[in-house]
């Protein structure tokens, strides 16, 4: 009974105190420290005066504000972006922003405005981008051109505006993008262009207005970035009214539930009395689609023909020496060949991602394209046995290959021989089978970046990476190492020159310790979503300043040896482990407390054990793990309770050493 109650005692006595801290209710949600918050979605109707005057960001979206006056944001005088979206904001008093002379972005999207007061966009002296999509305006005289001198973007679609015409007072020197897609615009005036003959370069967002009429001359003579007449019906009329106009990039394109023309090579005759470089055409049809179409883009250094139900590109087609970027995504090629490569030697850029048939990639159909540096055949359920040095044939200046999410493909020795200038190669989420013990990646030496992810790789072949002495980025995500465990000899040995890896989600469950020693460049090290225990850190002692991503692993308690080498790391990320908050981890619960700044994503890096914290952030934690004052009276109880039995034992004893006698 004695020994019984002793150990009652002793296991009060030294149990562990344990607590949650949790942090003031904070309704907004910190994203830099006294910089941004995010206070979205949180029903207020004031601005919280928990938020510092330090603030430079902030988003008040979807909130309820219905009018706005000096004082409402008067505490947070740096504000530099405001995002009032959705806010139900009616009114904008005068003088709204008088103080805030940083604020240079404010956003007031979906606001049903009633009524702007001229002043109430005094104030900031650099006031860069106003955005008013959606907020009911049907005339642009409706806008304050107060303090609007320093203003480069005005976004005003999803209204009811029917002339892009500026007031005659509004500033434009500066302007460079006016967004007015998806309004009720149909006609472009003389006048309307007019009120923009201050600005230079401008860009236009024209999408979804479906212009039917463009004045003469409107355009004449005027430079612009970008024009995006997307979802207009006649194309003709565009090309009629731009005549004389200069734009380096020209949107046409349309989408599948607009109703618009067939094109034919007519449709372009207009196109010859505009400068262009670049023209996209998606998703539209082609009645006549022959060489002479090609006649009228001879201009052009970017074409983009994507989802344009093409099947071949037709042969003769002559003088497109300048074109260097051909986008042809998204088709009906069943050939490489039958793009008629031939015609478009000037190429740098071609890209046929998303091939709707089964793209056959054909022997030498791209070997006239000499001076091409990326290629894009991605999403084409490509298949090929042996490649890929018949079909890159003569791509000696190929810089950038993605053959990303296609089907399998056999790569042997020096697989890639042909275009030995690669810097990236893609080949994420295809079936590689690799008919080869050396590696098909041999004589690649400016390869910089390889993207291996998903490749059903065998790991084990300890030659795959060789002959890449400069490479910085290799991604090996989703492929998995026998056993679970990268052993001390392994494929990464070859590529000590590494600054990044990828290793998630390759169901890891040990590292050797020195598995890693040879990569002393690294620098960012992804290990998140595998089956990593504590022991794991043995495995990063040599490395130093790393960026460290252990989320999502089954990390309960961190050793006190692995203290040190947490500590030499730049940033860790532990989050969504089953993190151990008990006094059996109380050494990194206490380091952890102290070098939060090295953490990523602490909101989720949260406790599982023991039951009563589950859930409750790593940061909000405070162990007691010594003897607390209840403790010690336990203590002094247990003592005192102690000697009196052991004096009445020995009593006892004595009692009956007497009686013997």
């Amino acid at each position: 009974m004695a020994s019984s109650i002793s150990c009652l005692l002793l296991a009060g006595l030294f149990s562990a105190g344990c607590k949650a801290i949790t942090s003031s209710d904070q309704m907004c949600t910190e994203k830099e420290v006294n910089k941004t918050y995010n206070c979205e979605y949180l029903g207020l109707a004031e601005i919280p005066d928990t938020l510092p005057g330090t603030t430079e960001v902030l988003e008040f979206g979807f909130n309820f504000l219905p009018t706005i006056q000096n004082t409402t944001f008067s505490r947070l005088l740096n504000l530099i972006f405001l995002d009032l979206t959705r806010c139900q904001i009616n009114w904008l008093h005068e003088d709204t922003f008088q103080d805030h002379h940083h604020l240079s972005t404010i956003v007031l999207t979906g606001n049903p405005l009633i009524f702007m007061a001229e002043t109430s966009l005094n104030g900031p002296t650099t006031l860069k981008h106003l955005f008013l999509i959606q907020t009911g305006i049907t005339n642009l005289e409706f806008i304050p051109v107060h303090n609007l001198e320093n203003l480069e973007s005005l976004h005003i679609g999803s209204n009811h505006i029917t002339s892009i015409e500026l007031p005659a007072n509004f500033p434009t020197q500066n302007l460079k993008v006016l967004d007015f897609q998806n309004n009720a615009i149909h006609y472009l005036t003389k006048k309307d262009l007019d009120s923009l003959k201050q600005a230079t370069n401008v860009s236009i967002n024209l999408n979804g207005n479906d212009i039917k009429d463009i004045e003469a001359g409107a355009f004449h003579s005027k430079i612009f970035q970008n024009l995006n007449f997307g979802g207009t019906f006649n194309l003709s009329v565009i090309f009629k009214g731009l005549q004389n106009a200069s734009i380096q990039s020209l949107w046409l394109g349309t989408y599948e539930d607009f109703e618009d023309q067939d094109i034919s090579s007519a449709t372009f005759q207009g196109l010859c009395e505009v400068s262009v470089e670049s023209i996209n055409l998606q998703k539209h049809h082609f009645s006549d689609f022959s060489s002479t179409t090609f006649q009228y883009f001879t201009q052009l250094q970017e074409l983009d023909l994507t989802a344009t139900h093409l099947k071949e590109l037709p042969s003769g087609i002559k003088g497109m020496s300048s074109l260097k970027k051909l986008v042809l995504n998204a088709n009906n090629f069943d050939q490489l060949c039958q793009i008629n490569a031939a015609s478009f030697l000037s190429l740098t850029h071609l890209y046929i991602k998303g091939n709707m048939k089964k793209l056959d990639l054909g022997v030498g159909c791209l070997e006239s394209l000499q001076n091409l540096q990326k290629l894009d055949l991605s999403h084409s359920n490509i298949e090929a046995s042996d490649c890929c040095n018949l079909q890159l044939k003569n791509l000696h200046h190929l810089q950038n290959l993605n053959l990303s999410y296609n089907e399998r493909l056999g790569l042997q020795n020096q697989a890639f021989e042909e275009s030995p200038s690669l810097t990236l190669l893609d080949l994420a989420f295809t079936h590689l089978d690799i008919n080869t013990p050396q590696s098909p990646f041999q004589k690649l030496p400016l390869l910089r970046v390889l993207n291996l992810s998903y490749c059903l790789l065998d790991t084990s072949n300890q030659h795959l990476l060789a002959g890449l002495p400069g490479l910085l980025h290799l991604n090996l995500k989703g492929n998995h190492f026998q056993d679970g465990s990268i052993p001390k000899t392994n494929l990464l040995q070859a590529v000590g020159s590494l600054e990044i890896l990828i290793l998630a989600s390759c169901g890891l469950l040990s590292i050797d310790k020195q598995a890693l020693q040879g990569l002393k460049a690294l620098r960012h090290i992804d290990l998140s979503h595998n089956n990593l225990k504590g022991n794991t850190f043995d495995a990063f002692s040599l490395l130093k300043g790393i960026y460290l991503n252990l989320a999502d692993n089954s990390i309960a308690i961190v050793p006190l040896n692995a203290l040190p080498t947490l500590s030499q790391q730049s940033t860790i990320n532990l989050s969504h482990n089953p993190l151990d908050c008990t006094c059996s981890n109380i050494y990194f619960l206490t380091w952890f407390i102290e070098n939060l700044q090295k953490f990523e994503d602490l909101e989720e890096t949260v406790c599982a054990n023991p039951p009563l914290l589950r859930g409750v952030k790593l940061s909000d934690v405070k162990l007691s793990c010594g003897i607390t004052a209840a403790g010690i009276f336990g203590l002094v109880v247990f003592l005192f309770l102690f000697i009196i039995l052991l004096i009445f034992f020995i009593k006892c004893l004595l009692r009956g050493k007497y009686q013997n006698l």
